[in-house]
């Protein structure tokens, strides 16, 4: 997954918030929102690749960047808001 010390040193690229990793649970409902064609990015875009992970603002935990071939994606276009996910 993502190291410790990226962690330390990274945050929201829009809000400047620290972020923690996500909760498996949240990473698999993702997934299956993306399996079956229903997740759209916050740029309104249909996610089409699964996640390995996901890193979620820490307070106001609005978004999560997805996190693919251990890479975060901390593009404010390619965050999923997490409303859509239920």
């Amino acid at each position: 997954m993502i190291s410790e010390n990226l962690l330390a040193v990274i945050a929201c690229p829009e809000t400047k918030e620290d972020l923690v990793v996500a909760e498996n649970d949240i990473v698999q409902k993702i997934n299956d929102l993306i399996q079956n064609g229903d997740l759209l990015n916050r740029s309104k875009q249909k996610v089409t690749e699964t996640i390995d992970g996901g890193l979620i603002q820490k307070d106001s935990r609005e978004y999560l960047y997805p996190i693919r071939d251990e890479i975060p994606i901390l593009l404010i276009d390619e965050s999923i808001p997490l409303k859509n996910v239920k």
